[in-house]
């Protein structure tokens, strides 16, 4: 007997050996996720009753910047009371920072992507930076939630009002009535239903949001006016309160239908969707717009002035009309360091910290007394991953893209990846010190419901990486440092995958540098581009792409104002699984996600939401949904001189930083007003002034 086991152990040690020597080396299992290094954050936030923070409602009389009373004289715009809507949203000193402010100043600020053009319904960008939450007005306003303590919802906004009827599945919606566009034409329900029917119910326009976001369980989400100011939204599902966060920044930004209609191949059928798309171009200033400031001049490339909008909606609750500042500039370029270098130079007023290289300088300038801008850090929200384009069908085009999307859905290879990669060598490589580290993808650690213990990390082994790589077949044939495929249409080719990472992400260029490196050392060649935002956006409306290294939206922050992103529910997101023109064919544990993504959303005990969210979070790292690469916190730069930003304001939560403060709250003394002049004063659009295409 002893003799046996002793030939069955040899047997044993000589199989592993030969397994190893092509390749099949043993594995390493996962290992406990390590906890994060304790940091500074920002101020605890000051939360409100949204009660607390306005109102809508008539008041005595109503006031404008003294020297747009000439304006009013010489016939250019209509008195202030007539501008503005029967009952404005009145915003009341005890939800403001600083009080009420004072008219004039101006806000320099900076934008790193092109600007598509204005046709924001149709999925165009204005250069993102705060030009579009500047730019767009929803239904309902998602990023201040933050400062809520009394719900977890969108605040009211175009939508003044709200009240559901008995059963739950109807809800009347009130609009604020008599508000009116930045060319004086009326808002209304033409505008909202127009923007609903033909725009997101329209497959032909490249809308942010799609049919498939207004449906629930594969049942659809109806919507009708009931009047001019009267919206019913019927739901398939009793207090479907989650859906709410759809109606709000990009999802549901309302377009101006006076503007756009007659443009719309549906009501005029000498155009096409292309040129519907293209028929508001960055130049043709000023456009209509709900929001506090009208883009009035735009140099391409280069810089862009926006004027306080005579027709803004909002007033202080002494009847001052909103905003308090008179002016916002962008600088253009290329990267969002340019922000950051404009910040810390003196010249710009405000960026969000999010490029790690940075951090150490940034920190050293807001710590001297000299500067003019202060620095907050908020939670781990600011991550990187590697995205795989799981698609089967869209945007494949030969057998080469089928071959790469059958190995990207392939978790041996998704799992090699892992291993491949030095997550923590990425962190330091970006920023020395505590302030980035290893990330393995889902939820970010500074979400509400994270659990570190849900997390199924794979640590850096190449050894493993390679084993993984062997057990696919892959084999470098041809001794040039580069495995080969061992089979199928590319059998003898070189392993080589394209990666992109958009320009005006500078850390996600640099993170997508150093993966061509570490990659190659498991014998994988990278091709790396660096695109722009715009390029990016259309390659993956498109599918036309393999990976690309980015920084993950708000939806794996705060899921349940976008548990639709957070599975292939809709046929938009995740974006690295969009849906085509044919059925998506879901891996197996998709369609796990989908049901503990709709769970979720339908539970309202905070701790069942969390244990839904910890399978949830074990399912997308067990399976390498995408690559978590690095984590670490943004922080919050803005000038001194401004008044009224929110206590405890993130950059990043549940919008990005424009779309978080009350922008139109903002305000500056009258001294600091008089050390940065404005470029274009004394000056607003006036209805005269549009001119439509």
């Amino acid at each position: 007997m002893r003799i046996k086991k002793m030939a069955c152990s040899m047997l044993t040690t000589l199989f592993l050996t030969s397994m190893a020597a092509v390749g099949f080396a043993e594995v390493q299992p996962p290992v406990e996720y390590p906890e994060g290094k304790v940091m500074p954050g920002g101020r605890e936030t000051k939360l409100f009753n949204v009660e607390e923070m306005f109102v809508y409602k008539a008041l005595p009389q109503y006031s404008q910047p003294a020297w747009m009373d000439q304006l009013v004289k010489d016939g250019k715009i209509p008195p202030v009371a007539e501008r503005l809507p029967k009952e404005p949203q009145v915003q009341l000193t005890g939800g403001m920072s600083d009080g009420i402010g004072v008219y004039g100043g101006i806000w320099r600020d900076f934008a790193g992507a092109p600007t598509e053009g204005w046709n924001l319904a149709a999925g165009q960008t204005q250069g993102w930076f705060g030009i579009n939450a500047i730019y767009e007005e929803p239904l309902v306003i998602s990023g201040p939630t933050f400062l809520r303590k009394d719900k977890v919802e969108p605040l009211p906004n175009l939508a003044k009002s709200w009240e559901w009827q008995e059963d739950g599945k109807v809800l009347i919606m009130k609009l604020i009535e008599g508000a009116k566009w930045s060319d004086g034409d009326p808002f209304d329900t033409e505008d909202v239903m127009f923007t609903w029917n033909d725009i997101i119910h329209d497959s032909n326009v490249r809308a942010w949001s799609r049919e498939s976001t207004w449906q629930i369980d594969g049942k659809p989400v109806t919507l009708e006016a009931l009047d001019a100011y009267t919206l019913k939204w019927t739901f398939p599902q009793a207090y479907p309160i989650q859906m709410f966060f759809n109606m709000t920044e990009l999802s549901f930004y309302v377009a101006p239908s006076h503007w756009l209609k007659d443009k719309h191949p549906r009501y005029n059928k000498n155009t096409d969707y292309v040129s519907f798309e293209n028929c508001m171009p960055p130049t043709a200033l000023p456009v209509p717009t709900l929001g506090p400031w009208v883009a009035v001049s735009y140099k391409t490339d280069e810089f862009m002035v926006m004027r306080r909008n005579p027709y803004y909606w909002k007033v202080d609750e002494e009847g001052r009309q909103l905003p308090y500042l008179d002016e916002v500039t962008f600088q253009k370029g290329t990267s969002g360091v340019g922000r950051s270098m404009g910040t810390m130079a003196g010249s710009l007023d405000h960026d969000n910290v999010e490029n790690p290289q940075i951090f150490v300088e940034m920190a050293k300038k807001a710590a001297s007394p000299e500067t003019n801008f202060y620095l907050e850090w908020g939670p781990e929200l600011l991550a990187f991953d590697l995205e795989l384009n799981l698609s089967a069908s869209l945007g494949v085009q030969n057998d080469n893209d089928k071959a790469m999307r059958g190995l990207f859905r392939d978790l041996r290879f998704r799992k090699a990846l892992n291993y491949a990669i030095d997550r923590d060598g990425i962190g330091q490589a970006l920023v020395r010190g505590p302030f980035m580290r290893a990330f393995p993808g889902g939820l970010y650690p500074g979400c509400p419901y994270y659990d570190r213990k849900s997390v199924v990390y794979y640590p850096y082994n190449v050894d493993s990486a390679k084993a993984l790589l062997a057990e696919m077949g892959f084999a470098d044939t041809d001794k040039n440092g580069i495995l080969n495929w061992a089979d199928g249409v590319l059998k003898g080719q070189d392993l080589v995958i394209q990666m992109t990472a958009h320009e005006d992400q500078a850390a996600a260029v640099l993170i997508a540098e150093t993966l061509v490196t570490m990659l190659r050392e498991v014998g994988i060649q990278v091709n790396f581009r660096p695109i722009t935002s715009s390029v990016g956006d259309q390659n993956i409306n498109d599918g036309k792409w393999e990976t690309r290294v980015f920084r993950p939206g708000q939806e794996y922050a705060v899921p349940f104002a976008r548990w639709m992103q957070i599975a292939p529910i809709t046929a938009t997101m995740p974006s690295w699984h969009r849906a085509g023109n044919e059925p998506r064919e879901l891996l197996p544990f998709e369609n796990d996600l989908i049901k503990l993504a709709t769970q979720f959303s339908q539970e309202k005990d905070f701790e069942k939401q969390k244990a839904l969210m910890f399978e949830y979070n074990k399912i997308f790292t067990e399976n390498c949904y995408s690559i978590g690469l690095t984590v670490g916190r943004y922080g919050l730069a803005l000038a001194k001189r401004f008044k009224n930003i929110p206590i405890g304001t993130p950059s990043f939560m549940y919008q990005w930083d424009w779309d978080n403060w009350r922008a139109e709250q903002v305000w500056v003394s009258p001294e600091d007003q008089a050390k940065y002049p404005e470029t274009a004063p004394n000056t607003v659009p006036v209805p005269a002034d549009y001119k439509k295409p």
